[in-house]
């Protein structure tokens, strides 16, 4: 088959409105929006009725792995405005070393890193630049620690929209760098990635930016959802009994319980769920914080600091309804040191030779401690969602030196 299949053929597309995450405010297809009244996420509705008879298992089969595969179950209408890089499925990866060492059986990890711009980011940002082009948008701006700047300003550019992203001072310059390669204009500012969205907020109203902070627009989280479709197929329509998920914004998370629910509608999944975790690290961890206080919002937590950049986001516009996914699943919110986080990363890369981000060895510290909290069974199969490349993070040197003029004593190498 053509490898561009899924982006060159015209499908059926069944959205029929958005709509308010918090009230249930219907608001109409096919026009620009931000938030909704109250001051919430938009959610995109389909007519999954007609998705289930248009789309099935076996049609699916026959397509391409990459995400547009889910056409069906995507806002994009019409085909000119996919500005896609090739984003393949990413794979799942076995970590049965890093399994028996701490006492599980079942473990596997979804490496996000090898998208384009080597992050998940690129699956919520692919979506909201092709809908930003279906519906007319010229200018975004944005606050990122780094990973989002990076997939906004490559899809940016191949829609041939100017894109200004502002990010705190100390985002990994490998980020800003490639921000800036990829023709974005690119600021760095004394502050948290919400001060940064504050810049944002101001100079939408004064410069007539679109706002692409996390959920402040309602495609992203429908890029974001073809992680659990995804996760749903690789895994023969069988849900796993736990997601840890590394949650800063948490679209993701979200994204993936719309998916499930969908997916059940359409008749492809039953009604199991994965316990959904939420994983955070102490230095910012507003959503365990309210999850454990059992509130439905979370506040701002004050001098965040942890060196898994991609989750140091002080308040997340969605706290509500990550905080609902995490309980209707019976999962929990949990929230893990830096050193926990560095050992993963290493440990990982030893045992297994996966190379984790900052944030995906946070969720390997979570599930060990899910093991030992007995929050999950030995035997549960458990998936850790990797984010983005460990390459893009520093890395400790360990390495030795050799002086090729001097006697080699190799028995000591």
């Amino acid at each position: 088959m053509r490898h561009d299949l899924n982006l060159t053929t015209h499908r059926p597309t069944f959205v029929t409105h958005l709509e308010c995450s918090l009230t249930g405010e219907r608001y109409t297809a096919d026009q620009l929006h931000g938030l909704s009244a109250a001051g919430k996420p938009l959610l995109v509705r389909y007519d999954l009725d007609g998705v289930q008879a248009a789309l099935t298992k076996d049609a699916l089969a026959q397509r391409p792995m990459d995400l547009w595969r889910w056409r069906e179950l995507l806002p994009v209408r019409n085909i000119s405005n996919i500005v896609s890089l090739g984003e393949n499925a990413t794979p799942l990866v076995a970590l049965p070393r890093t399994a028996a060492r701490l006492g599980g059986a079942h473990l596997i990890a979804k490496d996000e890193g090898r998208l384009p711009t080597a992050s998940f980011k690129a699956r919520g940002l692919v979506m909201a630049v092709s809908m930003a082009k279906e519906l007319g948008v010229t200018q975004i701006a944005m606050p990122t620690n780094g990973n989002a700047g990076a997939a906004l300003a490559a899809y940016a550019a191949v829609a041939g929209m100017e894109a200004i992203i502002f990010c705190p001072d100390d985002t990994p310059e490998i980020n800003v760098r490639e921000i800036a390669a990829q023709g974005a204009r690119v600021y760095r500012v004394n502050g948290l990635i919400d001060d940064c969205g504050a810049i944002v907020g101001q100079g939408a109203k004064e410069r007539g930016w679109f706002d692409f902070s996390t959920l402040k627009e309602p495609y992203r989280i429908e890029g974001k959802k073809t992680m659990g479709l995804e996760l749903a197929e690789q895994l023969d329509w069988e849900l796993p009994d736990a997601i840890f998920y590394p949650t800063g914004g948490g679209t993701g998370l979200i994204g993936m319980w719309k998916a499930f629910d969908e997916l059940e509608q359409i008749g492809f999944i039953g009604s199991k769920r994965p316990k959904m975790f939420a994983v955070q690290a102490e230095g910012c961890a507003p959503m365990v914080r309210a999850f454990d206080a059992g509130v439905e919002f979370a506040e701002r937590w004050e001098d965040a600091h942890t060196i898994a950049m991609g989750i140091r986001v002080p308040r997340a516009v969605g706290d509500f309804l990550i905080l609902r996914a995490v309980r209707e699943s019976g999962g929990a919110a949990l929230a893990v040191s830096d050193a926990a986080i560095m050992a993963a990363v290493r440990d990982v890369a030893r045992d297994d030779g996966l190379l984790l981000c900052p944030e995906g060895g946070a969720t390997l510290a979570a599930y060990s401690r899910a093991l030992d909290e007995g929050l999950i069974g030995r035997e549960d199969r458990a998936v850790l969602f990797n984010c983005a490349s460990g390459l893009k993070y520093p890395l400790e040197d360990h390495s030795r030196r050799l002086d090729r003029h001097m006697a080699i004593d190799f028995a000591a190498l």
